[in-house]
């Protein structure tokens, strides 16, 4: 059966250009810094924001924490809001990785409160943590993206407290398209960026981490330590270089599928769209039914579309490259048919 999948802009798969790419990819040691397409890859990343230098991880969640523990220090805390990926969805792995403590900030779909924040860096006393850092995300995993104002001010603040800041940026550039700005504008707004290459930008493996020509020396150690070290890993980079030069500037047709999703899921009975949080390609929605979460996402499975089941009572579709119009009508009436309980 063929399959469409909402679960998430994850699911991708690497386009033929990629698929060539890697295939003739030239290649070395990367651990000895040999591998010319992993340098290259990571060479225009750093241009594309603007910064100084950039290093090639494996994974979304291993930038952010590589990040992380290179920023700070045992004991330390970092200020970050309390629905941010890094809070929800990355396994605890700050305190196992690091040894800090995260303070979360409350958040209104994902924007913190300048001086809630700025409340919360600590002063120096016998009794308290260093505040390391501080964490931003944008876009944000909600759905929504921050305004490039509100980034600077929290930047200019951090910095005036002499703390850095972190933006976990795996959907930069969705933001910035949503937002209308470029890319490394949001990207000056903090001194490291993570930004993922395997979501909605096609690449099947592997993120940057951005910043400083010395701190990513440091990164770099880190990543070794971490067991970051990928060797021949040109084939991958080759993918994320495709993805770099062809994806980026397409990701607005992802967030017009979103939008023409949400439209049609706001006019079935039983559905409640939350329309605040529709700046990006994910589609947030209330549900009311008879039938259970886990028989409602087998019926879908079963007419060939694939989703999460819900968290906190609410179901996300996300769209992506291979999220065809023909997929947004299929997976409307497959959920019209399943309430009316045909």
């Amino acid at each position: 059966m063929k399959y469409f999948d909402f679960r998430s802009d994850t699911v991708t798969l690497p386009t033929e250009s990629m698929r060539k790419a890697m295939y003739t990819a030239e290649v070395g040691d990367d651990v000895y810094g040999d591998d010319p397409t992993v340098r290259l890859l990571e060479e225009k990343s750093a241009a594309l924001l603007n910064k100084e230098a950039a290093l090639f991880v494996p994974s979304g969640t291993f930038g952010n924490q590589l990040a992380v523990l290179t920023h700070t220090k045992r004991g330390d805390e970092v200020l970050l809001g309390d629905s941010c990926h890094i809070v929800m969805h990355e396994v605890g792995a700050a305190a196992l990785i690091s040894g800090v403590q995260l303070r979360q900030v409350p958040t209104i779909n994902g924007s913190m409160n300048l001086h809630q924040i700025e409340k919360m860096i600590r002063v120096e006393d016998l009794h308290y943590p260093d505040t390391g850092l501080i964490c931003i995300e944008n876009a944000h995993s909600s759905g929504t993206v921050i305004k490039l104002s509100e980034m600077r001010s929290i930047y200019q603040m951090a910095k005036s407290h002499h703390v850095p800041v972190h933006l976990d940026g795996a959907r930069l550039f969705n933001a910035a398209i949503a937002l209308g700005v470029e890319a490394h504008e949001l990207a000056a707004c903090a001194d490291t960026v993570m930004f993922c290459l395997s979501k909605g930008l096609c690449a099947p493996v592997g993120s940057m981490l951005v910043g400083s020509r010395v701190f990513i020396e440091r990164a770099r150690k880190n990543r070794k330590l971490m067991g970051g070290g990928l060797r021949q890993a040109g084939i991958l980079a080759a993918a994320g270089i495709v993805a770099l030069d062809e994806m980026v500037g397409r990701l607005a047709t992802d967030h017009e599928l979103a939008k023409q999703l949400a439209e049609k899921l706001s006019a079935v009975e039983g559905i409640t769209v939350l329309d605040d949080r529709l700046d990006i390609n994910m589609v947030f929605v209330k549900i009311k039914m008879k039938m259970s979460d886990e028989a409602f996402v087998e019926s879908l499975l079963n007419k060939g579309l694939k989703i999460n089941g819900p968290e906190d009572g609410e179901y996300r579709f996300v769209t992506n490259y291979w999220t065809p119009e023909e997929a947004i009508e299929l997976l409307v009436q497959s959920i019209k048919t399943c309430l009316e309980g045909k």
